[in-house]
């Protein structure tokens, strides 16, 4: 069998030209075999046909396998010659045929440095790509995230814009005045309550040492 990748031809069938010859080669010689057995099984019938025939069926089977063998011999030289002249002229694609997929190449074409730097810049560019991606994606959180405080923001100024809807009912004009005197009686009341706490503290401490 030939050695040569035969790359080309390959690409162009679809499978090696080698493998190809070699199913042909095991076809033929299946069909070699089958022929043999054939022609041994009508020699046993013609000798058993004639009357005082000394020639036993192991001496047939082995002319038939002396013959086979002489036979694949043949076979073989025969087919070696026929597989040099299939790959040659039958499945090879001569040098300066260009296949239609690979023509692109003759109209644009480049070198290996060429080719290197193409896919290094391809590679930048996914690189690229990949940290745009993650960057929008971090834009998308921070938008959710921002989302979700202006919801509360507006939930805060509608509880505002209750109070001071609350304050104008009940004759107080500027809720922002009205929340400072809300704030300062809060902590007057603050004040109150820890005097009273240390207060109630001192007179324990009293009843305890009485």
């Amino acid at each position: 069998m030939s050695v040569d990748p035969m790359a080309y031809e390959t690409q162009f069938f679809g499978f090696t030209p080698q493998t190809c010859m070699l199913r042909f080669y095991i076809a033929f010689q299946d069909y070699l075999f089958e022929v043999m057995l054939v022609v041994e099984g009508v020699m046993l019938k013609k000798l058993d046909s004639i009357p005082g025939c000394k020639v036993s069926p192991s001496q047939i089977r082995k002319c038939t396998e002396k013959f086979l063998v002489f036979m694949k011999e043949h076979f073989d030289k025969l087919f070696a010659k026929m597989e040099e002249v299939v790959l040659q002229l039958v499945m090879n694609i001569p040098k300066n045929v260009l296949l239609p997929e690979d023509r692109v190449q003759e109209q644009y074409p480049y070198s290996k440095e060429e080719f290197q730097a193409l896919q290094d810049e391809l590679q930048q560019l996914q690189q690229q790509c990949r940290a745009e991606a993650a960057a929008e994606q971090v834009l998308r959180a921070e938008l959710e995230e921002q989302k979700a405080v202006t919801a509360e923001l507006e939930k805060i100024l509608q509880c505002f814009d209750g109070l001071e809807n609350i304050c104008r009912e009940h004759g107080a004009s500027n809720f922002k005045e009205s929340f400072a005197l809300l704030m300062q009686s809060s902590k007057k009341l603050q004040d109150v309550l820890k005097d009273v706490e240390e207060k109630s503290k001192k007179m324990k401490q009293r009843d305890q040492l009485m």
